[in-house]
């Protein structure tokens, strides 16, 4: 059950209507980082969590980007509502409005048509939210290491956010979103340490000869050693084979003698000729003519 509370979870105080902004603010209200998609995917998690603790933390958070989605939006709407009476009344000339509404050269005057300068689930190039966005896979290890990965992909969209506005009363609330990311990636990373072994992912453990080995598949240049790629943990080869498991590298296919048959009528059928030098459309549209096929 979801009860609204009327007031924000942070209040929004902005100095100034700013379509531009409004139309980057909308990468968090609809976007690939926003706060739709990660309310979504933590709400799905928490419905399939058995484990009570982790069920109680999704939901927790789950709820609480809800809750930034609408500070989110609150703001969008606000920067936008100079734009929106001006649209609907019509009061300067169209020039005037045209450029009253597109700001410095941003897309805003597009959501002011077609969403009333309101709050749509688009992003900042008006691309409608896809549940595409929620990347859950079904397990604990895995998702959340993929929540932790989109805080901080949040985190930095809401920095960037901060350094194109100096409204002091956006910028403040952009920073307290800002600060939650941080929060939730503590708490993500907890509730997957808490979970003991939680690498590698899934239950099986991979094939030992190649867990540790690490392929120089660039070559060229002298390439960069470091803790990813050299010391006790890893086996360095530096000039891999072309198959290193030790076959031949082809790929192979046991088939039935019916199968056999028909592939090779097929294959004797659509062979290529080597030797033959045909006139093509392209041959014929660049003016050879009187070439024989060899």
């Amino acid at each position: 059950m979801f009860l609204h509370n009327k007031r924000l979870q942070y209040t929004v105080r902005v100095a100034q209507p700013n379509p531009g902004l409004a139309n980057l603010l909308l990468e968090q209200f609809g976007g690939a980082q926003g706060e739709l998609a990660a309310a979504s995917r933590y709400f799905t998690q928490a419905l399939a969590e058995d484990d009570p603790g982790r069920k109680d933390l999704l939901m927790d958070i789950a709820t609480e980007e809800l809750s930034h989605l609408e500070i989110v939006g609150s703001i969008i709407v606000m920067l936008n509502k100079g734009a929106k009476g001006r649209l609907a009344e019509g009061v300067e000339e169209e020039g005037e409005l045209y450029r009253a509404i597109n700001g410095a050269g941003n897309d805003s005057h597009i959501t002011s048509l077609l969403y009333g300068a309101g709050a749509p689930l688009t992003n900042s190039a008006g691309v409608p939210w896809s549940a595409a966005y929620v990347d859950t896979i079904g397990e604990p290890t895995a998702d959340m290491r993929s929540n932790i990965a989109a805080e901080a992909r949040a985190k930095i969209v809401y920095e960037r956010l901060m350094n194109v506005t100096d409204d002091p009363g956006v910028k403040e609330a952009l920073g307290f979103l800002m600060t939650r990311e941080i929060a939730h990636q503590l708490s993500f990373e907890k509730a997957l340490h808490s979970i003991k072994p939680n690498f590698p992912q899934g239950k099986l453990p991979g094939m030992p000869e190649f867990t540790n080995v690490y392929f120089n598949m660039s070559q060229g240049a002298e390439s960069m050693r470091g803790p990813w790629n050299e010391g006790d943990d890893w086996d360095y080869v530096e000039e891999p084979a072309a198959a290193v498991d030790g076959g031949d590298g082809t790929a192979s296919v046991e088939l039935s003698a019916e199968d056999e048959e028909l592939l090779m009528a097929m294959k004797a059928r659509t062979i290529s000729d080597p030797g033959s030098n045909p006139i093509t459309g392209a041959d014929l549209g660049a003016g050879a003519q009187g070439r024989e096929d060899a």
